[in-house]
């Protein structure tokens, strides 16, 4: 098979759908790789490092969408990128459909089979190919939302893990996944105050003693949810539905009720974010206030760091990639898991929480391969 690496082109995205190690594990399985020129630069890696691994360095992304079989990448595939697909040609990137009707609708129309890294499955239910880049979002979200609190980004100008004789500030994290724990380990190595709202008492036992009572979980009410909201100084939604916008949790009549200048940073923002007044953001312009509340939504925060995120992505997606550039469709067929990713295929929808979603007629994956 032919597999081609396009340059991401999202704002300020400088991760690569493969490293120069996975190109070598491509190669020694016996299939073509080609890499459009300046792919990897963003992690540290020129056009000799792919070449060097086996790959073939084309001038353009229109040589690759082209020639390959199969595309892989890392963000969802912009206008200029879905209009090069072509009927047949697997596509196997993130894709988070549900909050985007116009991806959708040209995924559908290029006849392409389309493989969403946020919906393929294991063993135990987890999403193992969302599960890197939601630990980097999850640890970044705490970065993130330290720089926003200070008075010069519009925060209130509160450190979150106070000095002697000074409180530390308040971080409330909504969802208690794995980006909700990766946020609290930065919280509470931070020395802020933490509390993590949750619906599942098993998972709260078991954040309870993971983090040895080091900060508080509470089961998730409306009202817990209001005076947790309400006395933090950082707010993170970490909520998360498979393949389903995220539900809007904290609406904008409660931000009259926030401290002015507190932080909501939604890193759900990809589903569609869970506070009703989120919008995508980008690294060049991450944060906005509404009602002088700040908001940092950035739809790719991975992208920040992209040498430690291509890595893990990568990490986690090169086995089910090979599988697909080995057997094709027939990786589905004998992978429930991998076929659980597949969102798209010739102009139906395949996944049920996007269809809903979109209001869409769902065909279900074997039927439609």
């Amino acid at each position: 098979m032919i597999v081609g690496v396009p340059k991401e082109i999202k704002n300020h995205e400088y991760r690569v759908g493969l490293t120069p190690g996975s190109v070598r594990e491509y190669v020694a399985r016996g299939h073509d790789v080609i890499a459009e020129t300046n792919c990897g630069l963003g992690i540290g890696a020129d056009d000799h490092a792919y070449r060097s691994a086996g790959a073939t360095v084309v001038d353009t992304a229109e040589e690759v969408f082209a020639k390959a079989d199969m595309i892989v990448k890392v963000k969802e595939p912009q206008p200029a990128e879905w209009a090069q697909l072509q009927e047949g040609q697997i596509l196997y990137t993130y894709l988070h459909l549900a909050p985007d009707p116009e991806q959708t609708k040209g995924l559908l129309e290029s006849g392409c089979t389309a493989i969403a890294y946020e919906t393929v499955t294991d063993n135990h239910g987890g999403l193992p190919l969302l599960a890197p880049m939601s630990e980097v979002a999850g640890r970044l979200s705490l970065q993130a939302s330290a720089t926003a609190l200070q008075k010069a980004n519009g925060g209130r100008g509160v450190l979150l893990g106070g000095v002697p004789g000074v409180a530390p500030g308040k971080v409330v994290i909504i969802g208690g996944g794995v980006v909700g724990t990766n946020a609290a380990m930065m919280a509470v190595g931070m020395g802020a105050q933490v509390t993590i709202l949750d619906r599942s008492l098993q998972r709260m036992r078991q954040l309870d003693e993971h983090f040895e009572s080091r900060l508080t979980t509470r089961f998730s009410t409306k009202e817990a949810l209001e005076e947790e909201v309400y006395s933090a100084d950082v707010v993170v939604g970490a909520v998360l539905i498979p393949g389903a916008a995220a539900p809007k949790l904290v609406t904008r009549e409660m931000l009259s009720g926030m401290k002015p200048g507190a932080v909501l940073c939604d890193v759900a923002i990809d589903q569609g974010g869970c506070f009703e007044t989120s919008k995508a953001t980008t690294h060049a312009d991450p944060i906005y206030d509404v009602d002088g509340i700040v908001h940092y939504c950035v739809a790719n925060m991975p992208g920040a760091v992209p040498l430690t995120s291509s890595l893990a992505l990568n990490n986690a997606t090169l086995p089910f990639g090979l599988a697909l550039a080995d057997e094709g469709l027939g990786a589905l067929k004998r992978d429930t898991n991998l076929a659980n990713g597949l969102n798209v295929h010739k102009g139906k929808i395949t996944n049920l929480a996007v269809a809903e979603a979109l209001g869409l007629e769902m065909v279900e994956v074997m039927k439609a391969i």
